[in-house]
């Protein structure tokens, strides 16, 4: 058998090239929709749990400044004495929470250890390593929660509404998100309850 010529084995090498480069690019193209999926499962599930949350308390967790669920622990925890007004004994339990961190914290009961948490451990982003997080919105009686989907508009779900909000998903800007009922992704609850109310 006669070896290959240089000119053959250039060809043979470009062709060799063009295939890995579009074999690349293609898996690149695979992994980011498979991240754009979880995300979008992921804010399915918190709105799952969110909405069981609500059926057993009648309010939804409120969220903290950063858009995490304020919903666990903090360390000055304790029980509350059972003699103290509504109103009061709210702001005194909330006062010993903390906004749950995504990818560590349990989305549960803090009361009832022994109940099913709603959540085993709060999904995180996929690229949270990154600086990609989730963002939660919650006045008690309705929420929202957001992601940030790197397919941008030709992934399912953009919505430039929510771009146009500004609403930090991490280290980019939220474009996908879930929320109670009929509540617009593309406002604020405040907005959206005063349009209600007609104000």
């Amino acid at each position: 058998m006669k070896p290959f010529t240089k000119s053959e084995i250039k060809g043979v090498s470009i062709i060799l090239l063009v295939i890995f480069s579009v074999t690349a690019i293609n898996l690149k193209v695979a992994l980011r929709r498979a991240r754009d999926a979880q995300r979008r499962d992921d804010v399915g599930a918190l709105d799952s749990a969110l909405n069981k949350y609500q059926v057993d308390f009648g309010f939804f967790p409120p969220s903290t400044t950063d858009g995490k669920i304020l919903a666990c622990k903090g360390p000055n925890y304790s029980p509350l004495p059972e003699n103290m007004e509504k109103e009061e004994r709210m702001k005194a339990f909330l006062a010993m929470l903390k906004g749950c961190v995504w990818g560590k914290d349990a989305f549960r009961d803090v009361n009832d250890d022994s109940y099913p948490p709603y959540i085993k451990i709060l999904p995180a982003d996929p690229k949270s390593d990154e600086g990609i997080s989730y963002f939660y919105i919650s006045n008690g009686n309705r929420f929202q929660i957001y992601t940030y989907l790197e397919g941008g508009d030709g992934e399912i779900g953009f919505r430039q509404g929510i771009v146009d909000r500004q609403l930090p998903c991490g280290n980019q800007i939220c474009n996908f998100g879930r929320s109670y009922g009929a509540t617009p992704l593309e406002k604020s609850i405040e907005e959206y309850e005063n349009d209600i109310l007609g104000k």
